[in-house]
């Protein structure tokens, strides 16, 4: 079972500590999983990072906020199906995520359970960026995927900001190379 919390000291190396600091008095980053309650920090924090990858985005009332946090929280009821881990910050409140999904694909010999992850929406507000908080929440996913999930196999798109942290866990290009088709209707 994946634990509550993650812990992680702004250096980097995990600890135990539950004080919310960890050797020498450095701050304990956490990270937890989130609930129905984190859906609209979810929304934002997704706004974030599609501000960041260049989508137009559009004001608080844009549609795509309502269905996104009509989808997190049809997922969230899932937790068998769906993960997603949160850093919170006493001052700013949530500062950053990562989201797992599970699909089912056909079996083979690699993966006899077909089951397949997906990591998204990693992101970390702009006041509290490269100080480890999303690799916190994907450390904690990570286990979860393994740990609970079951899955062999994680997919994920990375921007080139974000690259390097992937790569870091072992991520690399598929030997077959995804490809994407948008359908009419789609903006391109």
């Amino acid at each position: 079972m994946t634990p509550s919390y993650v812990d992680r000291d702004e250096s980097g190396t995990g600890t135990g500590s539950s004080t919310g600091t960890g050797r020498d008095g450095v701050p304990v980053v956490r990270a937890r999983r989130a609930t129905l309650d984190d859906v609209p920090a979810s929304v934002r924090l997704r706004g974030l990072m599609l501000d960041g990858m260049g989508a137009e985005t559009g004001g608080p009332d844009a549609p795509w906020r309502a269905a996104s946090a009509q989808w997190f929280a049809e997922r969230m009821r899932r937790p068998d199906l769906f993960a997603a881990f949160l850093v919170d910050d006493p001052v700013l409140g949530v500062v950053a995520s990562a989201v797992g999904t599970c699909d089912a694909h056909a079996p083979g010999p690699a993966n006899p359970s077909g089951l397949q992850g997906h990591v998204s929406n990693v992101s970390t507000g702009p006041r509290r960026r490269r100080l480890g908080h999303a690799r916190v929440c994907l450390d904690a996913l990570l286990t979860w995927f393994r740990e609970e999930a079951g899955v062999t196999v994680i997919n994920l798109n990375a921007t080139e900001d974000g690259a390097a942290l992937y790569e870091s866990y072992g991520f690399a290009a598929p030997r077959h190379p995804a490809l994407q088709l948008r359908t009419a209707g789609a903006s391109r």
